[in-house]
């Protein structure tokens, strides 16, 4: 006995979603609404609706993907709990602690930026060349044009925001509000980049 079609239904913003959930899929950094909006050929309000939908469904705990909102878009992740299948997968640790050095320079990019390497030397007090361009080559800062001398400046990148979960850099926290001694602020900052995937 043939057994009846079940037809499923859905709603337009259900559809949309789908189609987000293919952009983000094959997306190379985070989009914001306005992008996926006109990718999807469809208005940023029912965008962000089905955004809510993605989030839901995507969220830390249900789905080996995580929705994150951060670097001014959006974008897929791996969950935590799928993190260690990822690292092996690829062979390299998920998580790449940054030294000292690299967070300090990488606080000075964010803070101060775009500023050039004379310039995190004469703040760090040390030679930066090596740690700029380890940052570069990890993709946390780019050059972002050149100073009056002709030296070359450096900004932190989307993807600094993404490692740091930031949806800007304006989500940095205040230096004034920081608090404590420089060894207390370095502290958190390598507590934070420990715990965020690279």
């Amino acid at each position: 006995m043939d057994r009846p079609l079940r037809l499923v239904t859905t709603s337009p913003v259900d559809d949309l979603a789908r189609t987000l959930e293919a952009l983000l899929v094959i997306a190379s950094q985070p989009l914001a609404a306005k992008e996926l909006a006109a990718a999807a050929d469809d208005a940023v309000e029912r965008v962000e609706q089905a955004l809510e939908i993605l989030g839901e469904r995507f969220a830390e705990g249900r789905s080996g993907i995580v929705l994150e909102h951060l670097a001014g878009g959006y974008a897929f992740r791996a969950s935590r709990a799928a993190a260690d299948a990822c690292a092996r997968l690829y062979e390299r640790p998920v998580e790449r602690g940054l030294s000292q050095a690299a967070l300090e320079t990488l606080a000075v990019v964010a803070y101060l930026g775009p500023c050039s390497r004379p310039d995190v030397a004469r703040i760090r007090g040390v030679a930066a060349d090596s740690v700029v361009a380890g940052l570069v080559e990890r993709g946390l800062i780019a050059e972002s044009g050149r100073d009056e001398g002709g030296a070359v400046r450096y900004r932190t990148t989307p993807l600094f925001e993404r490692v740091f979960g930031l949806e800007s850099l304006s989500a940095l926290p205040r230096l004034d509000d920081l608090g404590g001694s420089a060894d207390e602020i370095r502290g958190r900052l390598e507590a934070i980049a420990e715990r965020r995937p690279a």
